[in-house]
């Protein structure tokens, strides 16, 4: 009897041992999984090629991106546990910390603004005052080209209600194109493409010229800020290597953008849209202390101009919410 218990106990731990042991050689890796404010267009292509440069599988990660529809589609993925880590932008942030999430942001992904309202030439609209009682587009309501049209109305003194806002989705030009909007918010490389698909002669109002905040940041929960750190900094560390990747070699990423992003079919309209998206990773402060810094003080000035304006209900102190101790030492340096 000892004999069979015996042979029953090493027939269940040869069964259990395929599912138990790692094949041999193969690091175990540690999923991270970012929730996107987009689809897998071409301006994320140092996230998409990971299966062809494995710059996060260097660093022990799995990395797993799912898609979003705006920056506040993000941070909601983020907060009910279906991502790790948020790709959003400043507004959302904001917004969100002022309905009482605990947020952290990591990483300033792309310290320039990139955010504009663009609008045909012949509907004479030169300034944010000429945006009254116009229909808008913007990709989502809770993308960072609503947030940002908000600010631009509000330096005018006009409120949302003052013109009609149109959802149109991530191809927000056709809409354009076709008469159905007035202007759509957008941002440089949505113009650029636009523009190739025969937007012709247009006015751009640049975000950029009113607050140059950053268009995207990286966002945790303060949970997971406090007790995934060593995880989170290989993360910063690999996305780090894999933006100075595309800034290095954008004709590399322009072609794997064919295959790999949802808009990438035309190679030569992928390396523009990876030039500006490579200009805006970069600021005095990346020049620095290397990719990944927030510009000093920029955080907070959004966050006071967006509690001015009343867009959110009570100050947000930046201090105990924007953070630079995960990030990766500047590149060249031990």
């Amino acid at each position: 009897m000892p004999a069979l218990r015996l042979l029953v106990a090493l027939a269940l731990a040869w069964l259990a041992a395929p599912a138990l042991a790692q094949t041999p050689g193969k690091p175990v890796l540690d999923t991270v999984v970012v929730a996107g404010w987009s689809q897998p267009i071409s301006e994320i292509t140092n996230l998409l090629a990971e299966p062809d440069h494995g710059l996060f599988k260097a660093r022990g990660i799995a990395l797993d991106y799912v898609p979003g529809n705006g920056g506040g589609s993000a941070i909601q993925a983020l907060l009910a546990g279906q991502a790790d880590v948020a790709f959003t932008d400043p507004a959302s942030f904001y917004l969100a910390l002022d309905k009482g999430a605990d947020l952290v942001a990591i990483y300033d992904i792309y310290p320039q603004n990139v955010f504009n309202v663009v609008s045909p030439k012949d509907r004479g609209i030169r300034s944010v005052a000429d945006l009254k009682g116009k229909r808008v587009g913007v990709y989502s309501l809770a993308s960072g080209t609503r947030q940002h049209l908000l600010l631009l109305l509000a330096a005018a003194g006009l409120k949302e209600s003052d013109v009609t806002v149109e959802v149109t989705g991530l191809l927000n030009f056709a809409p354009l194109i076709q008469g159905q909007v007035d202007a759509t918010a957008a941002t440089d490389t949505g113009l650029l493409v636009g523009r190739a698909k025969g937007l012709g002669e247009v006015d751009v109002i640049d975000v950029r010229d009113h607050l140059n905040l950053p268009s995207d940041i990286f966002v945790v929960t303060r949970k997971d800020y406090e007790a995934r750190k060593p995880l989170l900094r290989r993360f910063l560390a690999a996305y780090r290597d894999s933006a100075a990747w595309m800034i290095a070699k954008p004709d590399e990423a322009a072609r794997l953008a064919v295959t790999r992003a949802i808009n990438g079919r035309d190679e030569a309209i992928n390396r523009e849209v990876i030039r500006l998206r490579n200009l805006s990773s970069v600021s005095a402060a990346t020049e620095r202390e290397g990719l990944g810094h927030f510009e000093p003080g920029i955080m907070q000035k959004g966050a006071d101009l967006f509690r001015t304006l009343g867009l959110v209900s009570r100050p947000l102190d930046m201090d105990k919410v924007v953070r630079s101790d995960l990030l990766p030492a500047k590149e060249g340096t031990p």
